[in-house]
């Protein structure tokens, strides 16, 4: 795997180092993960959904845990008490897992759930007011009240003389 160097970047930003290392952790990490495979896929504006093939599992053992900015979803298969199966061939995958999503400010976890062994999990996007963009107005008033009042006070000097 071809690992990118960040230090041009890191020395010419400031307010980005978490950016760096999710970028470099993420690249790390994909070398190791690819179990339970996963899809996601927006699904409007705002709207995020997040499904994780789960076979074999059932809701309860299952964890979805969301915190800031990170969505961790861990498997826990209970032991069979039945070890004395024979398999010819084992292609079912039911270990354990944990797998971990970054997620981006302001993401919330709306809904979880499991169907055909899939599980969704929905997301969105949900931005305080006080940080939307919104349009400041030139106000045209305030300009001309300051333009007639240096005028005004100049008229004023030529009456008083």
């Amino acid at each position: 795997m071809q690992r990118f160097d960040f230090t041009p970047y890191r020395r010419n930003t400031v307010g980005f180092d978490r950016l760096f290392e999710l970028l470099e952790n993420t690249g790390r990490a994909a070398t190791n993960e690819n179990y339970p495979p996963f899809n996601i896929e927006r699904t409007g504006e705002n709207d995020y959904q997040v499904t994780v093939a789960v076979a074999g599992f059932k809701s309860d053992e299952i964890d979805i845990v969301a915190q800031q900015n990170l969505l961790i979803v861990t498997g826990s298969k209970q032991a069979e008490g039945n070890d004395n199966r024979d398999f010819l061939h084992m292609g079912i995958a039911s270990r354990n897992f944990e797998r971990r999503f970054q997620l981006a400010d302001h993401i919330h976890v709306t809904d979880a759930d499991m169907a055909d062994g899939l599980l969704i999990i929905s997301l969105v996007r949900e931005v305080p007011e006080a940080l939307k963009p919104r349009k400041i107005a030139i106000g045209g008033k305030t300009a001309a009240n300051v333009i007639e009042h240096a005028d005004s006070a100049k008229k004023k000097g030529t009456n008083a003389a």
